[in-house]
């Protein structure tokens, strides 16, 4: 019998803290699906979450992060149309000028109020509840992600 199992991710909500407002980077994707979404990717075998959250930020974005937190992990299957992965979304720091690498063709730093209405995968789920968590201090609850 072939066991399938999700494919682990990682994503990063990346405040600028040298940026009034801290903030946050996007990236426009290069492959499919396309569009804007957080920066982020697989786990490799034999790498922690954590490695591979500041070697993802690293390849998209030219930036090395503090890790500040581990936010949420999202899990829902259909959250990426390719297959069945789940994501453990960090929340980290960064200063600089970040600049578009790897799978990231463009990359954007935006405001809550500048970020585009339709994101990749359920970025836009994570987003807001990100937003929930930073100006209310409310998690999601357990089940919604």
């Amino acid at each position: 019998m072939a066991y399938r199992n999700p494919a682990p991710t990682v994503d990063l909500i990346i405040e600028m803290c040298d940026r009034p407002h801290r903030p946050i980077v996007l990236i426009d994707r290069l492959n499919i699906p396309y569009g804007w979404a957080l920066p982020g990717g697989f786990v490799d075998y034999g790498e922690s979450v954590e490695t591979a959250a500041r070697r993802e930020a690293k390849e998209a974005t030219n930036l090395d992060v503090t890790l500040i937190e581990q936010f949420m992990v999202y899990s829902n299957p259909a959250r990426d149309e390719r297959q069945h992965t789940l994501s453990i979304v960090f929340i980290a720091i960064a200063t600089g000028k970040p600049t578009a690498q790897d799978d990231a063709k463009s990359l954007a730093i935006v405001n809550p109020w500048e970020v585009p209405a339709a994101l990749c995968f359920d970025h836009g789920k994570i987003l807001e509840d990100y937003w929930q968590y930073r100006n209310y201090g409310h998690r999601p609850r357990l089940g919604s992600a």
